[in-house]
């Protein structure tokens, strides 16, 4: 039976604007809108919508505020929390995160499955373990069965395209001299860049892979920019550079295309920050998509739905690479077997909204010789930079 001071008597989402511009977002980035000219990615409004962040608090009766974000740059999770899932969750244990995940998203599956729904639940959901933990003094590790290792190798994930291969190269080689023995770098062109587009998308991977030696695991992220034909010739013009995995290169639901590539790829293939729940990874699995899973937590479902990827990911034989180290994935890392990686987007300017954490909560862990350890505070282990939030909230 629940105490009345785990009851939660309260749920707000303020919504956050970018830091700054994201200049560099509009460089040479290879997305989704690539294929359009011109690229609604280079207007004068932010190509990724004014908002950054979406910050989800749940407070209980005993006056504990538990933290959750929103995943994937959207101000439209703020609505469905205040209109469809706070009534819903008002009242319920936060222990009861079993039941209360299964009411909210049967509630909107009419509309929901997929997408925003799933990403504004994933905060409550997260915000209800991280008060979890605290009322019970135990990092949220700890309640998802405990460390399985001491700290975690993580990858760099920055080094987005430049016309300056040089400031690239020294980009790159600034990561490694702090320590890091993996980076992820992004492509620059797609389809509509023809084979100039090619040649220069090798151009980026060799700068990277000269600057940084044989020693350090290179991977390299499409986001959901090319299509089959150009993915398979890419593919085969870089294997002489040895990628560690070739990250998202088709849209979520192009499954034929991801199935064929893989197939024939000497290239691991990843896939998943764009995919939703546990029916949608099993899909993933059953398929063969992917040799590597990419969930993020605040878009999946939340750390409870998490937990469940990662057991299909391990029943198949397949590792999980969580998108992000933000605090809601570092403890699912940490606590799963399966989880040898954390992509960790460095506290760097200028801003991508990747990078926004750092500004809004302290107690982040950072990379020391290119590991994170937990710090075994209860719950998620962070709170919330007020100023920051007062600063950066968003009004239309």
């Amino acid at each position: 039976m629940s105490h009345p001071s785990d009851l939660i008597t309260d749920i707000r989402a303020t919504d956050l604007r970018f830091s700054r511009t994201p200049d560099t977002l509009k460089r040479h980035l290879c997305t989704p809108t690539s294929r359009f000219n011109p690229d609604p990615r280079s207007a004068d409004t932010q190509w990724f919508g004014q908002v950054a962040l979406t910050l989800v608090e749940v407070e209980t009766a005993g006056g504990q505020v538990g933290h959750g974000t929103i995943g994937g740059f959207t101000s439209s999770g703020s609505d469905i929390i205040e209109t469809y899932l706070r009534p819903i969750a008002l009242g319920h244990s936060v222990f009861e995160t079993e039941l209360l995940w299964d009411k909210l998203y049967r509630a909107t599956v009419r509309f929901g499955r997929r997408g925003v729904a799933v990403s504004a639940l994933s905060a409550i959901d997260i915000a209800c373990w991280d008060l979890k933990g605290k009322l019970v003094n135990q990092p949220v590790y700890n309640l998802l069965g405990g460390r399985t290792k001491e700290r975690v190798q993580a990858y760099c994930s920055r080094l987005y395209a430049m016309e300056d291969l040089d400031a690239l190269a020294e980009e790159a080689r600034g990561y490694v001299k702090q320590g890091f023995r993996a980076i992820k770098q992004r492509f620059g062109f797609s389809p509509i860049d023809g084979i100039e587009g090619m040649n220069r998308n090798v151009d980026l991977i060799r700068t990277v892979r000269a600057a940084v030696g044989d020693d350090v695991a290179l991977a390299a992220d499409a986001y959901m920019g090319w299509d089959y034909n150009y993915a398979v010739e890419m593919e085969r013009r870089l294997r002489p550079y040895h990628l560690a995995w070739l990250e998202e290169p088709f849209m979520p639901d192009d499954f034929a295309s991801y199935v064929k590539l893989r197939e024939r790829s000497e290239t691991l293939i990843s896939c998943g920050e764009h995919e939703y729940t546990k029916h949608g990874f099993k899909h993933l699995i059953d398929i063969g998509a992917a040799d590597i899973l990419q969930p993020d937590a605040n878009r999946v479902g939340g750390i409870t739905e998490m937990k469940k990827i990662c057991a299909l990911a391990e029943a198949a034989g397949l590792p999980v690479y969580p998108h992000s180290n933000e605090a809601h994935n570092f403890h699912v890392i940490v606590s799963q077997t399966n989880c040898p990686l954390v992509e960790y987007f460095p506290n760097v300017e200028p801003d991508t909204g990747n990078e926004l954490f750092w500004k809004v909560f302290t107690g982040e862990p950072e990379a020391l010789d290119g590991y994170l350890s937990p710090t075994g505070r209860p719950g998620l282990g962070i709170e919330i930079n007020r100023d920051m939030v007062r600063q950066l909230t968003w009004k239309p």
